[in-house]
C-alpha cells in the first residue's frame, strides 16, 4: 500500500495519515522498499514497481 501511495503526489505524512501509520514508519517503509528495488529515491522505486507490475494504475 505504501509503494501505491508513494506513486501518488501524496507526501509521506499524508500516507501515513490515510494508513493510520506515522510519518515515520512511511519513510522506514520507503527506505526499505528502495533497498529492495535497488534503487536510490521514491521516482525511481515508483517506475522499476510499475516495470515489475508490482503496482498498477
Amino acid at each position: 500500500e505504501v509503494l501505491t501511495l508513494m506513486a501518488t503526489t501524496a507526501t509521506y505524512r499524508e500516507i501515513g495519515e490515510q494508513l493510520f501509520i506515522s510519518e515515520e514508519t512511511v519513510k522506514t517503509y520507503a527506505k526499505r522498499i528502495f533497498t529492495k528495488l535497488n534503487q536510490p529515491n521514491r521516482t525511481q522505486a515508483v517506475i522499476a514497481a510499475l516495470r515489475a507490475n508490482l503496482i498498477t494504475f
